[in-house]
């Protein structure tokens, strides 16, 4: 059988002992039978995932990457907590089997979870598709986040998940010091922001359960359909403000093919994807939203935030540590992102 092309053999920086991975699989995996063959998915930033192919089936394993951490970073026993009390929502998750927290087994924390057959669609362009089918693809993909903004994050066991109230000026907080800790080079735009978000803040506050790290590439499709199977990586999932998650989803509108892979001045109406204006209106639709205030800061927190977040593959670089053969090339995409975001505080009187 031919191999996935995201799939290759695991990186010498991820290898553990298979041997101790079987050994707990037998003990915590219902129906699992070995032996297991153990392979790595080529994407992913953060976390290294990893395929298992056995006679009982397949199987994904999620574990923190080896080396110094940042503090609170690559939290699996959260992703594995929130995918747990998702699977009887609307929200489509992959079904989890075992948390294992003993670093002695594969050398860190992981989870196994199903493996779930369908499309990851990277390129936001969706080439091959006719415009229709893009049309679709962007649109459950919006009822999908609209989807997990409307959980009651109390009734599923979430409830202290996070805190509550503030979030924003928490996560500025939160992804200052991040990327402070991981900062290789000076950018003056991220400076600027970091001075300047914590006074724009509105006063609009809300909680809902958040993704974090909501875009197209972070979800499974169905082979054929515009339909998902399951949205992946909840690394950064917490209780939070949606427009966060909003805003996020729609940094494409706001960066260059260059810089995060956005759409830059591509003629969206010919591929059938929607505006911006148009996604957002739909997202609003669906929480019984008449409008949003404070939009433009969102947009700047949002590209503040990716930037900080590119600055630490950036720092997994140096350290070595890098869980994806273009984390280089992903992290050298900080400043541009920064930029960006400045030139949007700039046109709200910065």
């Amino acid at each position: 059988m031919s191999r996935p092309a995201d799939l290759i053999p695991v990186r010498d920086v991820h290898s553990f002992d298979p041997q101790g991975l079987e050994r707990w699989l037998d003990r915590h995996v219902e129906g699992y039978r070995g032996p297991v063959e153990v392979l790595q998915f080529a994407g992913g930033q953060s976390n290294p995932t990893y395929s298992l192919e056995s006679p009982s089936g397949r199987y994904v394993l999620r574990r923190k990457p080896p080396g110094k951490l940042l503090p609170s970073a690559h939290a699996v026993d959260r992703e594995y907590r929130v995918l747990t009390a998702l699977r009887d929502t609307d929200v489509p998750v992959a079904r989890t089997f075992a948390l294992c927290e003993d670093d002695d087994v594969i050398g860190t924390a992981f989870y196994v979870m199903e493996h779930v057959d369908g499309r990851v669609l990277r390129d936001p362009l969706l080439p091959g598709c006719k415009p229709a089918e893009r049309a679709a693809i962007y649109d459950v993909m919006n009822a999908t986040l609209a989807a997990l903004h409307r959980v009651d994050f109390v009734a599923v066991g979430l409830e202290d998940f996070g805190k509550q109230g503030d979030y924003v000026a928490r996560q500025i907080h939160r992804w200052t010091k991040q990327y402070r800790a991981s900062e290789t080079v000076t950018i003056p735009e991220m400076d600027r922001l970091i001075e300047w978000l914590p006074r724009q803040i509105p006063e609009d506050d809300e909680t809902t359960l958040v993704h974090g790290d909501f875009r197209l590439e972070n979800m499974i499709f169905h082979p054929t359909e515009p339909e998902v199977l399951a949205v992946l990586d909840w690394e950064l999932s917490t209780l939070g403000h949606p427009l966060a998650d909003l805003s996020y989803n729609c940094l494409l509108y706001r960066t260059d093919p260059d810089a995060f892979g956005g759409f830059g001045d591509t003629d969206l109406a010919a591929l059938g994807i929607p505006t911006e204006s148009e996604y957002v209106a739909a997202y609003c639709r669906r929480t019984g939203r008449e409008r949003i205030d404070g939009w433009e800061f969102y947009m700047a927190f949002a590209l503040f935030r990716i930037a900080a977040i590119l600055q630490g593959i950036m720092g997994r670089v140096v350290d070595g540590t890098a869980a994806a053969k273009n984390a280089a090339e992903r992290g050298a995409m900080a400043p541009a992102v920064a930029r960006r975001g400045w030139e949007i505080a700039e046109g709200m009187g910065a």
